[in-house]
């Protein structure tokens, strides 16, 4: 990854990040790494390999947990180990997420309280802890990761539609309620950032020609780009932006 800036202030500052270990999670992971934080990702599948790439590449190692964070217990005793190792949690980026192609009439109750567990649930409760510690130190940045889906009314999958508005929604009540706090809340939401997942399962050349005529740079989306804008919006850079969402995708939907 080509290095942009340098965030002086995310040196040896404690992070935690959802699902940091493969596709955007770990550029991320890596971009706040190569900064100097010290990160803790947790993820419910295997991440050693990732694990030893980051200390193969900087010499330190990122603290893995494995965790299902629909099960809020094991995310919060897995954030309670991130603090210990650590030190008081100062940056929180909701990024574990799945957009799971579903029709209406796929959906039933048990695969709607799961997706919405796992795509906004999880998010309040993350933030909810990270606050406590956040206010011991004297503020922090919460990042919530959305999408531009809801924004175009996308078919196709809307329990993740729902949970990505959502999302918006939750952070701007988190904004007002942490803001007195020193505590600021964004979201940020991605374009078609083109992961492997993406690329295995969804991208084909019609489908990124469609989509690319749709964005104002006609440019293809790379982690990077998003993990860049996380690190802004963690820094103290941004320090009077909150209670805003942050979209990174090219020029495809417009706000304001």
């Amino acid at each position: 990854m080509t290095k942009i800036a340098t965030f002086h202030d995310l040196k040896d500052k404690s992070v935690f990040i959802t699902g940091g270990g493969s596709g955007i999670g770990a550029a991320i992971t890596d971009g706040f790494m190569e900064q100097g934080a010290k990160v803790t990702f947790v993820q419910r599948s295997p991440a050693d390999e990732f694990v030893a790439e980051m200390t193969a590449k900087y010499g330190f190692s990122p603290l893995f947990i494995k965790c299902d964070i629909t099960d809020v217990p094991a995310l919060q005793a897995a954030m309670d180990q991130a603090s210990a190792a650590h030190g008081p949690i100062g940056v929180l980026v909701n990024n574990a997420a799945n957009d799971v192609r579903h029709s209406i009439d796929e959906v039933d109750e048990a695969f709607w309280d799961n997706n919405q567990s796992l795509n906004l649930k999880a998010y309040f409760f993350a933030a909810q802890k990270a606050a406590r510690d956040m206010k011991s130190i004297g503020g922090g940045s919460i990042i919530n990761m959305t999408s531009i889906s809801y924004l175009m009314g996308q078919a196709g999958y809307i329990s993740y539609i729902t949970a990505n508005s959502g999302i918006n929604g939750m952070t701007r009540g988190l904004a007002r309620e942490f803001g007195p706090d020193k505590i600021r809340a964004n979201s940020l939401a991605p374009g078609w950032v083109l992961t492997q997942k993406q690329k295995d399962m969804w991208v084909t050349p019609e489908a990124l020609e469609a989509h690319l005529a749709k964005q104002c740079l006609k440019e293809t989306l790379d982690p990077q780009d998003i993990k860049d804008a996380v690190l802004f919006l963690a820094s103290g850079t941004s320090r009077m932006i909150t209670n805003q969402t942050l979209v990174v995708d090219g020029g495809v939907v417009t706000t304001g």
